[in-house]
């Protein structure tokens, strides 16, 4: 039955025109670039994959607003992450934008989204990369504008803010529930490791929601557009030291930050980065922080199944954790949980744990 159904859908798409062009009959002054009509056309030439986060926006006002909240500025480069068909591309490809370079990773979608920037003869102005948006190198760019699949937006956000890229505003088409926790603030039920990462480098806000039925096929859920302006400097702290550092508060972010950091497992696990930055300095990175019982330490060691490792004394193990209490007594943020926290508390204890030789990568 569901079968019947799109292809009954498919051939009512077929009928109208794939390559959207507006006419007098249809533009407005709210639109001049774009028509009116109920639903951005799609013929339905191949099959979208839902598992793949494959849901076209459809809706041309929606388009609209989306291109005009990324204020393009006359000779700016865009770059646009999952441009499907083109539906978007075209809107932007129409704007006052230089250039506009898309990244996709279905050949499909390559073909379509290059054949609508010849349609509308602006293929001049309009190159494709082809690959997965999270491991290409990304152009030079002022502007990102994107629908992104849901699947990709927690480590596309994070290559865009903490990669090498400098560029003025991102306006992104998220999930709902990840935008809500992408805009939460300390205190907030939805506050996340990934919304304070984000406070640490950039302003974030809310633009408008997008219903479900805005697409084709459908999602089971609503969408959201926010707006991520990244600030000029990081204010005052290492940024992947901040990374590891968070990732351990939130990691357990229920518990308080004192039976969190007073685990004797974590004491010992802080212990061993700290001594291995300090022994093995310009070493391999240990990467992400992460406590498990592989019974092996980072310098070759090993745990004898009571949390003390070969090298390290009692003693030793007792002094350190005192340091690491000293410094959330210090900051008065013992009994506090990570999600109630401000960033500005949270990059003073930070500091005070560097101060006094507690490391986290």
């Amino acid at each position: 039955m569901k079968r019947a159904v799109s292809a009954l859908w498919a051939r009512r798409a077929v009928r109208q025109a794939y390559l959207y062009t507006p006419t007098a009959a249809t533009a407005t002054s709210s639109s001049p670039e774009f028509g009116a009509s109920t639903s951005e056309a799609w013929d339905g030439r191949f099959r979208l994959h839902k598992p793949r986060g494959q849901h076209l926006l459809t809706n041309p006002r929606v388009l609209d607003a989306i291109a005009r909240h990324a204020a393009i500025s006359p000779g700016d480069a865009v770059l646009e992450v999952g441009p499907g068909t083109g539906n978007l591309t075209a809107r932007l490809l129409a704007s006052q934008a230089a250039r506009v370079t898309a990244v996709e990773i279905d050949p499909r979608m390559v073909e379509a989204v290059t054949a609508r920037a010849a349609a509308l003869g602006l293929a001049h102005k309009f190159k494709v990369i082809a690959g997965d948006a999270v491991e290409v190198e990304f152009p030079e760019f002022d502007v990102c504008v994107a629908n992104i699949p849901y699947g990709i937006s927690s480590p596309l956000i994070a290559k865009l803010l903490f990669g090498p890229y400098r560029f003025r505003t991102a306006t992104l088409l998220l999930q709902k529930e990840f935008a809500r926790r992408l805009v939460a603030a300390p205190g907030d039920g939805e506050y996340n490791r990934l919304a304070a990462n984000v406070r640490l480098v950039a302003d974030v806000r809310l633009l408008m929601d997008v219903s479900k039925r805005d697409f084709v096929p459908m999602p089971r859920v609503d969408s959201s557009l926010v707006e991520i302006r990244p600030r000029g400097t990081v204010p005052g702290v290492d940024v992947s030291e901040w990374l590891a550092f968070t990732r351990v508060c939130f990691g357990q972010k229920n518990k308080t930050l004192a039976a969190i950091f007073k685990q004797k497992r974590m004491v010992v696990e802080l212990l061993r980065r700290s001594l291995r930055t300090e022994r093995c300095a310009g070493g391999v990175s240990l990467g992400p922080l992460e406590v498990d019982d592989s019974g092996e330490d980072d310098c070759g060691g090993n745990d004898d199944g009571s949390n003390r490792v070969v090298g390290f004394s009692e003693e030793e193990v007792a002094a350190f954790k005192e340091k690491v209490a000293g410094a959330l007594d210090t900051a008065e943020l013992a009994g506090k949980r990570p999600s109630k926290v401000s960033n500005d508390e949270l990059k003073r204890l930070l500091r005070l744990f560097n101060d006094r030789g507690v490391r986290f990568q």
